[in-house]
């Protein structure tokens, strides 16, 4: 499904294909997660019940993520914007945008695993051939193996041409060596895309001479945990010593992979993007309905300014930021890479999330704070989305490059 029929002219309205996907997945929440989070309970949403003493997510909270995502997957919703000749429902960007956007409302724990992040199969990985796609794509696809995307580097982040892992060609196999730092989905990936320079910059440009490589888990050695506040157990070191593969696992071209990688980012900025919105709009819904409620000096608190400021600041950031995360899913569905629209928008809607978190918290008052609410825990989300795939400071310099400067 790509563009609406009326190119000519802008639409915001929903068309009935994804009405019915949005309402068939409020149903999946609400028939399939919920009875899987309920089992759960505490342990998914307190973080000293769900994770091991090194902060690796228990096998307890693991077998839930898994039974939702391979639930997702029999259900067609896990990775349903991929193409429909490797399985997916071939669904626009709009659509994709609108179902993260969705499920970014719910309050029901392990929702954000029904479509497919980090761990799942991305675009790159249709480029598989041959056994790739037996042992790789299609695993993926059904939620029976989890993946990594390993490209940022200890010492290299959003500079990533300028990686030291580089791989080697040695008669049928490619040897590779160095450490990856950030790498979601790193402690539990079936396999991890990694990104090597196999070809000097001095031969092959800047953004030439980086291949994506296919390593299993058991070929790689895991560094430490890197726990961070709010995301603890999902990111952790990959290191490679003299890892050899196959040159069958080779993912795409070879020194080619620079622009793969990019377009996994943009897919990423769509994706968080969409997400951070409607969390800020469930946010926004709680801190309203407490600002109704709550009474002090005989008058609900919503009655004043300086609550009711905050919540229509909120309220037009978030209104814009949608109009920016479609602009940018209409502009991707039209083949374009959207690169200064998907900056925009993650630059804009994570700082919206980040400001409307911080002011839910203070609307909220001391209960904001309470580990059995889920504000702050929405706070270190926003703060997190503001860093991961390109910083705030690397989207406004992407933003300014597509503007002329």
């Amino acid at each position: 499904m790509g563009r609406s029929a009326n190119d000519s002219g802008v639409a915001f309205d929903i068309d009935e294909e994804t009405q019915l996907i949005l309402r068939s997945l409020d149903e999946f929440v609400e028939q399939e997660v919920e009875p899987i989070a309920a089992e759960l309970g505490e342990t998914l949403t307190n973080p000293r019940l769900g994770h091991e003493p090194d902060g690796r997510l228990t096998d307890e909270v693991l077998g839930a993520i898994g039974r939702v995502r391979k639930r997702s997957a029999e259900a067609g919703y896990y990775a349903m914007n991929m193409p429909s000749d490797v399985g997916g429902e071939d669904v626009s960007a709009v659509t994709w945008y609108r179902a993260n956007k969705r499920l970014a409302t719910s309050a029901v724990p392990l929702s954000n695993e029904v479509l497919a992040g980090p761990a799942g199969p991305k675009p790159l990985l249709a480029a598989a051939e041959g056994d790739q796609i037996e042992n790789y794509l299609e695993p993926a696809m059904r939620a029976e193996k989890t993946t990594a995307f390993a490209q940022t580097e200890p010492g290299v982040g959003s500079d990533s041409p300028n990686m030291d892992t580089n791989a080697e060609k040695d008669g049928d196999e490619w040897v590779l060596d160095g450490t990856k730092q950030w790498i979601t989905n790193a402690p539990y990936a079936d396999f991890v895309q990694v990104f090597a320079r196999t070809t000097p910059q001095a031969e092959a440009g800047r953004h030439g001479g980086i291949t994506c490589f296919i390593v299993e888990d058991d070929e790689f050695e895991l560094g430490s945990l890197n726990n961070a506040v709010g995301s603890v157990g999902r990111q952790a070191e990959v290191r490679l010593d003299d890892v050899r593969v196959p040159a069958d696992r080779v993912l795409g071209d070879v020194d080619a992979a620079f622009y793969d990688a990019m377009g996994f980012l943009g897919l990423g900025r769509l994706e968080i993007g969409a997400q951070a919105i409607g969390s800020a709009e469930w946010l926004l819904d709680r801190a309203t309905e407490f600002a109704t409620d709550r009474e002090a000096f005989d008058r609900s608190i919503g009655d004043f300014q300086a609550i009711s400021h905050k919540i229509a600041r909120g309220r037009a950031n978030v209104y814009a930021a949608d109009a920016a995360g479609l602009r940018c899913a209409w502009t991707l569905d039209g083949g374009d890479p959207a690169i200064a629209e998907s900056s925009i928008l993650k630059w804009f809607a994570t700082n919206t999330f980040w400001e409307v978190a911080d002011d839910v918290v203070q609307v909220h008052g001391s209960s904001g704070l309470a580990e059995e609410n889920p504000f702050m825990d929405r706070l270190h989300q926003a703060r997190i989305f503001r860093v991961v795939e390109g910083t705030d400071e690397i989207q406004l310099n992407t933003i300014a490059s597509q503007y002329g400067l």
